[in-house]
Parts: structure tokens; sequence; C-alpha cells
């Protein structure tokens, strides 16, 4: 009998002051068994980064071959952003950033690491790509403060993140990082 994922609820207060982005969001997240609590709090974060219209996150998560963990998509369908979490390969992003006008990854890994495992391989319009990290300490602060319920407070100034998980209070800047 195969494991099924694990529900959290965010109600999210985000206030995107470099974007001029400020909602109320609920979201429901699936933890699928084999995603980690620091993929899970990387995936959310870049929704939140990345909000837009048309956000979503894809139907089989962590373990979807088709589709990056998050993408937007315009009112035809037609996907517009491909932002993959962690340390995707690089003929997922090749194929992403063909097919989407935008590609992104954010990452809670080391970005020296991710970046090292894409140089030199073939990935369109690779010098577009942003690759976005945490600090390692925030990440592994933010997690143990996960609950099934959560109620966040998310602020991005200066590219400086201020979270707020369940009463308590993390920061981090959002590092820019370029694959060429």
């Amino acid at each position: 009998m195969a494991i099924s994922a694990t529900l959290h609820n965010f109600a999210v207060q985000l206030a995107d002051v470099d974007r001029g982005v400020y909602e109320e969001l609920d979201l429901r997240v699936a933890r699928h068994p084999s995603e980690t609590a620091e993929f899970m709090l990387t995936r959310l974060l870049a929704y939140c980064l990345e909000y837009e219209e048309g956000i979503t996150f894809s139907e089989g998560g962590v373990s979807s071959t088709d589709e990056p963990a998050v993408l937007v998509r315009d009112l035809t369908g037609r996907v517009t952003a491909w932002i993959e979490i962690g340390a995707p390969d690089a003929e997922r992003l090749h194929r992403g950033s063909k097919l989407a006008g935008r590609a992104a990854v954010y990452t809670h890994r080391d970005p020296a690491k991710v970046l090292a495992q894409l140089v030199g391989k073939k990935i369109h319009r690779a010098e577009a790509i942003g690759v976005y990290s945490f600090d390692r300490d925030f990440i592994d602060a933010a997690v143990r403060a996960i609950d099934r319920r959560n109620t966040v407070t998310l602020s991005i100034t200066e590219r400086e993140l201020y979270l707020d998980l369940n009463g308590t209070t993390f920061s981090t800047p959002v590092e820019e990082h370029r694959l060429a």
C-alpha cells in the first residue's frame, strides 16, 4: 500500500515590496512522502516570491517528470514561467526554458554545487535563468516551525526575506546566481 501525501495548510499574508505584490493566500501544500521538509518550504517560498495570476503548484509535485514544482500559465493555458526547486538537471531546465517565456530555480541546497552540475550543459537561454538561494541556517530553523496548519507573514524588501511562521520570525537574503 502506497503512503499518501501529507497535507499542510498555509494562511499567507504576502507583502513583496520589491514587486508591489500584496496578497492574502490560502494554500494547501501536499508533501509527497519522498519530499523533504526543506524542499516543501523552498517550494512554498518560490510560489510566494513568484506569485502572479495563473501560478500553481504542479499536480505531481516532487514526483512529476513532465512539469516543474511551480509553474505559471496564461489565460490560454500556455506555460509562461517554469520554476524548478532544489537541484534540477540540465535537461529539465533546457526543456522548461524552451517551453516557457521564463525559467528560474529556487534552491535550499548549496548554490555552488547546483551551478557546478549545470556548467557546460546545453540549456536554452541559460544566461536568462536565475538561480535563487536562501541561507541554509534559515531553511533549517524555519522547517522546525512548520506544522500541519500554518500562519505565515512573508515580506520581501530589497531581496531580504522576512518570514513569520507560526509566531517565530526568521530572515534571510534571497541570493541570485546566474548559470552563465
